[in-house]
């Protein structure tokens, strides 16, 4: 049994059982990874998936529980590779993020701006999709970092670190009724008004939806898009009342965002994750503290190693992007 094999097998599984899928995504060939297969469970002398005809159609008793231990050892392994490429100071290597488009559009690029100029020989792989896919993504071994946000806690089984605290916007087209109001909008204003906001508010159990549940409301979310952008575009167009991130807002002379009640949506809090299983790589650290700078190193590291909480909470998004902005520039020397 090797580790190749290992990693063949699990490639199979994630890949739907698709040896060709697989074999692809390892820039391997098909006999080649079914050969490895074949190996892997003769020497385990056991079949690993169930089988009709020449198709793999799931995986055996045998093979789930291989499956647990196989990702455990697969990680140990990547841990002891990132454990001496620290020790030696390797200056390459490739990190793997998993975020939204607002995060990524938003609070991602001065980290990333600082990365390349600090480790020009890193390559950065952006993972989109929701939250949810994220923390997937994080679970699955397909990102080492995940910028994520919501109105409660982090997931209990990633390390969390706290970057932000940030609210949701109304906006309007000029003219609108509800852009003429003489005080701050509450919930029951929107009431009523087909809304235009993220695809995550559809759900049941959004907190969009849960904060019109509980005042015995009904929240009319028409039109969803990943992209801020996209939100105010189809605002504009009249579909409807946008919702949208703060750090998304791009206000013209087209569209306002009127005052809002504290209490009308709860606030939410980004946060950069990663598994407490992963040995993070001295970029990836660079990068936490880039995108974190409110938090000293020393906490950061005591975090990662012991699980210490952080003693200083999440500013809110002005305050953070001010200060990211100040530790990612270049230092100017004049002669």
């Amino acid at each position: 049994m090797t580790l190749t094999q290992l990693r063949g097998f699990l490639a199979i599984v994630e890949s739907g059982h698709n040896i060709t899928l697989a074999a692809q995504r390892l820039h391997a060939t098909q006999s080649g990874l079914s050969k490895q297969l074949a190996q892997l469970e003769t020497a385990l002398g056991c079949p690993l998936f169930e089988r009709r005809a020449r198709a793999l159609e799931g995986l055996t008793d045998a093979g789930r529980q291989v499956l647990a231990h196989a990702r455990r050892l697969l990680a140990e392994a990547d841990n002891i590779q990132a454990l001496t490429d620290n020790l030696r100071g390797e200056r390459h290597g490739a990190l793997r993020i998993a975020t939204t488009h607002t995060q990524a559009r938003h609070a991602l690029a001065p980290g990333l701006q600082a990365l390349e100029r600090d480790w020009p020989g890193v390559a950065v792989h952006v993972v989109p999709g929701d939250d949810a896919d994220g923390v997937q993504a994080l679970v699955d071994g397909h990102a080492d970092l995940a910028l994520l946000s919501g109105t409660g806690a982090p997931p209990a089984d990633c390390i969390a670190v706290p970057l932000y605290r940030w609210r949701r916007r109304v906006v309007v087209p000029a003219g609108h009724a509800l852009a003429g109001l003489d005080r701050p909008l509450r919930l029951d204003d929107l009431a009523g008004h087909r809304l235009v906001s993220y695809a995550s508010s559809q759900s049941p159990g959004s907190s969009l939806q849960r904060a019109f549940a509980r005042r015995g409301l009904h929240a009319d979310v028409a039109v969803t898009a990943r992209d801020g952008d996209l939100i105010q575009a189809y605002t504009r167009a009249g579909l409807g009342v946008g919702i949208v991130a703060e750090m998304a807002l791009d206000l013209r002379e087209d569209l306002v965002a009127p005052a809002i009640d504290e209490a009308l949506l709860p606030p939410c809090t980004a946060w950069l994750l990663m598994p407490p299983t992963r040995l993070l790589r001295d970029f990836g650290f660079a990068l936490l503290a880039a995108l974190a700078p409110q938090h000293a190193p020393v906490d950061l590291r005591r975090l990662l190693a012991d699980g210490q909480p952080l003693p200083t909470p999440a500013p809110d998004w002005s305050t953070w992007r001010a200060a990211v902005h100040a530790h990612t520039l270049p230092l100017v020397t004049t002669r």
